[in-house]
C-alpha cells in the first residue's frame, strides 16, 4: 500500500512579516515550522502503517530548499521517501497553481514510486487559511475526497474515515485511490526517536523541478499563472494588558465585571 502526505514549511504565525510590494509572506529570517494539521495526516499514515508495516510512505513538499527540513521531519517519524518540488517558476503561486503544481508532481511520483492508494493533506496551512489546496489536488487528479478527517483506518478495498461533522462525527468508505484532508484528531503525531532524526537527517531528498514536467501549462503556474491577488495585508495588532477577576466566589466575580462594564460604558 502507498501512502503520499503532502505538508508544507509555513512560518510560525507568532512572528509574521509581510512583503509591501507584492503582499506576500516573507519567509527568509522568520522561523519555520511543520505545518500542524500536515503533521496529524502525517501520524495518520504512520498508524496505518503501525498495522500494515509493508505499507509505503512518500512525502511531497513544494517550497525552497530549507522546505527539505519538514521533508525530513516527517521522515524521521516513520515517512519512507521524500520528494521537494522547488523551481524559481513557481514562486508566487496561489492555491490554485500550487495544486496544478502537486498533480503534477504526483504523476511524476507515480512513475518513480507507483500508483497511490491514498493521499493525504492537512484540512489547510496555518500561514494563509483557504483549506483548498486538498481538495483542489483532488479536482485536478479527478479523485473522490473526504474532507476534516480526524482517523483513518485501511480495510480491504476501502478506506474507512472518521470524519469531524457540525453536531458530531461521520464513518465514511471511500474506495482508493482518494484523497483525505485532517484537521485536529484527539491525539498529537508522535515524537521521532534520535535513531531516526540521524537517519532522516542522511536521507537523499530529490527535487523536481519543472523542467521535470515536460507536459505541465507554464501558464498556470507561479504569480502570473494565480488568478487570486493580494489587495492588502496588514499584521492585527496584539492588544496587552487585562483584568484578571480574583474574588472570593463566582457571584462576587460576577458582580464585579457587570460593574467594571457598566463604568466602561459596554452595559
Amino acid at each position: 500500500m502507498n501512502i503520499l502526505v503532502c505538508v508544507k514549511q509555513v512560518p510560525d504565525t507568532t512572528i509574521i512579516k509581510i512583503d509591501p510590494v507584492t503582499n506576500t509572506l516573507i519567509r527568509s529570517g522568520v522561523p519555520s515550522i511543520l505545518n500542524p494539521f500536515d503533521g496529524y495526516a502525517m501520524e495518520a499514515a504512520a498508524r496505518i502503517k503501525d498495522k500494515a508495516p509493508d505499507t509505503k510512505i512518500v512525502i511531497v513538499s513544494m517550497g525552497p530548499n530549507q522546505a527539505e527540513e519538514v521533508i525530513r521531519e516527517c521522515l524521521a517519524m516513520g515517512a519512507d521517501k521524500g520528494y521537494l518540488v522547488t523551481d524559481r517558476a513557481f514562486g508566487g503561486s496561489d492555491t490554485l497553481a500550487t495544486s496544478y503544481i502537486l498533480s503534477c508532481a504526483v504523476k511524476k511520483m507515480e512513475e518513480l514510486e507507483g500508483k497511490f492508494d491514498m493521499i493525504f493533506c492537512g484540512k489547510q496551512a496555518i500561514d494563509g487559511d483557504t483549506a483548498q489546496v486538498g481538495c483542489e489536488l483532488a479536482e485536478h487528479l479527478n479523485l473522490p475526497q473526504v474532507t476534516f478527517a480526524l482517523e483513518a483506518e485501511a480495510a480491504p478495498g476501502r478506506l474507512e474515515v472518521i470524519r469531524e461533522f457540525d453536531d458530531g462525527k461521520q464513518v465514511i468508505g471511500i474506495q482508493y485511490p482518494c484523497v483525505i484532508t485532517f484537521t485536529k484528531p484527539s491525539f498529537d503525531p508522535r515524537f521521532p526517536t534520535i535513531k531516526s532524526k540521524m537517519k532522516a537527517r542522511k536521507a537523499e531528498i530529490p527535487h523536481l523541478t519543472v523542467d521535470e514536467f515536460p507536459g505541465i501549462n507554464r501558464t498556470a503556474i507561479g504569480l502570473k499563472g494565480s488568478p487570486t491577488r493580494v489587495k492588502t495585508t496588514f499584521v492585527p495588532e496584539q492588544k496587552k494588558g487585562g483584568v484578571i477577576l480574583q474574588e472570593e466566589s463566582n457571584e462576587e466575580s460576577a458582580l464585579k465585571l457587570v460593574s467594571l462594564l457598566s463604568e466602561a460604558k459596554i452595559i
